[in-house]
């Protein structure tokens, strides 16, 4: 048994992040005694383009027990937290890492550690989809601190290399299924909650929207498509909805686009999931994501362009399709391909087969041994 401090994003923060970090957390927890430490400032509220960082009404959190010690933007707390850490002497610090703004914070608490705490990172993403000048220097700055890391795609382990070099210690594991959203209800009940006509080829656009996820070009390519397709849009936008919104305005398809443009409550998110036939992911740029694991919770297959690691996640799996690049025909075919082929089944066998061996316990186990090999 080891002793591990895990120091991330928890319970009152919400969204992806926080959900993978309790869903570990109690993986870990399994086999493992875990402290977590958490932020008292994750982001300042000027910097968050979203509505609110913390839980809400609706959302299914997991309220796990943590220590509140840092301060994204306060150097003082990277101090005091790195101590607390120490105080324990852990045999593993995790973290987890996911944009380039926690770099000095959490390589400052890294780079205090002392033996014989070994720090391992599980990367969401290394580069950045929307750049910004202190990218590289900050992420250099907090590799460098870490023994070693966990990428859940290729691509996220090829810019891993890009910028650690070739003898970074590392170790690849395929992003866990999420299982914490209740059950799969019924197709025709969902689409009446959400006002969705029956009989319609629903295809569900759902998370966070930012401009590298091309939120544009599917609805340009249900343009391309008839009367017999629904496009569900479910999310919280980073930003202004009014160029998509404009989109929509001149789209031949407009009365067969539903947006529901706000923060998804977790009560929610099984309505959208079970309404679809396809979930899609038109992303411009990836490493992977974490919808695709949502999708998968509720045997729904997934249609996503060729970048990052969607492809592995999708094609690699048997678990959908995947189109050759984001734009807005090729996304219309690959939709039309999906729902003429009769491919759907197999795919919901094959999502059946991943729910299997994809768990988080398998997920904990494998990272801490990789931890246990430094």
């Amino acid at each position: 048994m080891m002793k591990i401090c895990y120091l991330s994003t928890f319970y009152p923060y919400r969204g992806g992040i926080a959900q993978f970090n309790a869903s570990l957390y109690r993986a870990l927890g399994e086999r493992h005694e875990v402290t977590a430490f958490n932020f008292t400032r994750q982001y300042p509220d000027m910097l968050f383009p979203g509505k609110s960082q913390y839980v809400q009404p609706g959302d299914i959190a997991d309220p796990v027990e943590t220590r509140r010690t840092l301060d994204s933007i306060n150097p003082l707390s990277f101090f005091k937290t790195a101590a607390a850490i120490n105080r324990l002497s852990p045999d593993l610090l995790v973290m987890k890492y996911w944009m380039s703004f926690f770099g000095p914070s959490l390589g400052a608490v890294a780079g205090r550690m002392k033996p014989p705490t070994k720090v391992v990172t599980v990367l969401d993403n290394v580069i950045a989809h929307e750049k910004r000048f202190f990218d590289v220097p900050f992420t250099k700055y907090f590799l460098r601190r870490n023994h070693g890391f966990v990428a859940m795609s290729s691509g996220v382990e090829d810019d891993l290399v890009s910028l650690a070099g070739p003898e970074v210690r590392r170790m690849r594991i395929p992003h866990p299924l999420y299982d914490h959203f209740g059950t799969k209800t019924d197709a025709a009940a969902a689409r009446a909650r959400l006002g969705i006509p029956p009989g319609s080829r629903v295809v569900l656009f759902f998370g966070f929207i930012r401009d590298y996820k091309g939120l544009d070009l599917l609805i340009e390519a249900i343009g391309a498509l008839d009367e017999r397709y629904a496009l569900v849009i479910a999310g919280e936008t980073y930003g202004s909805f009014e160029k998509y919104d404009a989109i929509i305005r001149q789209s031949p398809m407009k009365k067969s686009i539903f947006v529901f443009n706000d923060y998804i409550p977790d009560s929610r998110v099984p309505d959208f999931f079970s309404a679809a036939d396809v979930c899609v992911l038109p992303y411009r740029s990836a490493t992977q994501s974490g919808i695709t694991s949502i999708a998968y919770h509720f045997d729904l297959p997934v249609i996503a362009t060729d970048v990052g690691g969607l492809a592995e996640d999708v094609s690699g799996r048997g678990t959908g399709l995947v189109v050759h690049r984001p734009a807005a025909q090729d996304l219309a075919d690959g939709i039309r391909k999906y729902f003429d082929s009769g491919m759907i089944s197999v795919c919901v066998e094959q999502i059946t087969r991943v729910k299997r061996e994809e768990s988080w316990s398998n997920f904990a186990e494998k990272l801490t041994a990789f931890a246990g090999s430094l």
